[in-house]
Formats: structure tokens, sequence, C-alpha cells
């Protein structure tokens, strides 16, 4: 087994390497900007993805990596994760149907439920404890899944056709065409901004560029989080106007 995950903030990443290592110890992760992911890949038969949901639908980005390398995935045998704040609805299964028109055979899926990453929106905030069991609860989820898996009956969260009437009526319906578009909706307020670099750095898009000791974007975010969630001087915002609480999974573990 190899896994493959986008993450933003670490909950899809940690969610994919405990996966793997829960399946077997020799078994590895790597991110889609790992150069490695795709030779990793070719070698095996059974590939795990991991993945943080947005609006019930998959993350530009990762659209993107699956359609580049879509000869890569025919044949294969793919196990799918979904990470969410809350609800997502058939996040498993719509990141399968894609992988199905590549020639995939999807195994089954599972929604795990961790720490909200959206850092400028109060809605799915929780206290340090609260987020700590969501992990720990997320952890025994994977545990039970992967033996369901070894012994042939995975488990299918997010597939199938009420899982996907939830996902489209529930948020792609009315959300689904902010992820068809690179969206230019990243702020930066110049006055907190010190030009330290850790953006341009993490970003996955290569969107921020440091211009004149000012962090500036070129229009072609993915959504991360990873930007707002790391800013040391909290000046980034995307979906709301202010910082409310800086995510990474590391706080959690």
């Amino acid at each position: 087994m190899v896994g493959i995950y986008f993450s933003g903030t670490g909950n899809s990443g940690y969610a994919a390497e405990l996966f793997c290592k829960e399946y077997d110890k020799a078994a590895k992760a790597f991110s889609i900007e790992d150069d490695a992911a795709i030779p990793a890949a070719q070698n095996e038969e059974m590939l795990v993805f991991a993945y943080p949901v947005q609006y019930s639908t998959v993350p530009k980005i990762l659209r993107d990596y699956i359609l580049e390398h879509k000869e890569l995935w025919k044949n294969k045998k793919i196990f799918i994760i979904a990470t969410m704040g809350l609800f997502s609805g058939d996040g498993a299964g719509i990141l399968g149907r894609l992988l199905q028109k590549c020639g995939a055979e999807i195994l089954g899926g599972l929604h795990l439920k961790m720490p909200d990453s959206i850092g400028d929106e109060k809605v799915l905030k929780r206290p340090q404890e609260k987020n700590q069991e969501l992990v720990k609860k997320a952890e025994q989820k994977i545990r039970k899944s992967v033996r369901l898996l070894k012994s042939g009956k995975p488990t299918r969260e997010g597939i199938g056709l009420l899982y996907r009437m939830a996902g489209f009526f529930g948020q792609r319906l009315y959300f689904g065409h902010k992820t068809k578009h690179y969206p230019d909706k990243l702020r930066v307020d110049e006055d907190k901004c010190i030009g330290c670099g850790k953006c341009e750095k993490l970003c996955p898009m290569k969107n921020i560029e440091i211009v004149e000791k000012k962090a500036v974007q070129k229009n072609r975010c993915t959504m991360c989080y990873r930007c707002i969630n790391h800013c040391p001087k909290q000046a980034m915002t995307l979906l709301g106007k202010a910082v409310v609480e800086q995510s990474v999974i590391a706080k959690y573990l």
C-alpha cells in the first residue's frame, strides 16, 4: 500500500500516514507535492487517498493532480479518506467517481471529523480538549477501518446514492462553484505583514511571493488555509475578516 494525500493544516496527511502504518508498518504516505509520490504509486496495486473536503467537493489542486496523472490510476485499487470540519456528504464518493473515470477500482471510503482548519471563521471553532477528542476518535475509526479492509469488508462511508444526494443538496448545489477555479479572495493585511516569507515557502500553489518585504498573492489560491494558519502575525484571511484561531494538527496530538 502507498498513501497519497493533499493536506493544508495536516489533518489529511496525519490520517493517510496512520492508515498506511496500521495496514503495513512498511507502507508510506506521500504528499502530492512530493516528487516521490508518482514513482511510489506506479509500483503499488493498492493506494489510499486522503484529502480535506471543500464544500462537499475536491480541492482544485487535487482534482488537477488526478487528471494530470490519469493514466496512473488505471486498474489501481483505491481506498479514500475524506477529512472535514463537520459535514461532507459524499466526500469519499466524489473523489472516487473521478478516479473511476480514470479506470480505478474504489474499495471503500472513510469520513473523519477533524479540527476545523478555516482559521478566519468562528462557525466550527471548538475548545482544545474537544479537538483532541476528535483526533482520538479519528484514530480509532482509522484503526477499525483498516481491520475491516484487511478482512475484505471495507467501510464505504461517502459512497452511494444517499451520500451523493447529501453532498449535492447539502453544499455543492450552492457552493460547488467555489472550487471550480482558483479563487483570488486571499487578503493580506499590509500593516501586519512583516515579509517573513513563511507563507511563500508553504503555499502549494506558489501563489504567494514576497515583494519589497510584503506578501503578494497571484490569484491562484486553492483554499488550503496553510498560509493563514501559519502566519506569525495573523496577517492573512480568506473567507472571514480576521483570524479567529490558527489550527494545525500538531496542536491536538
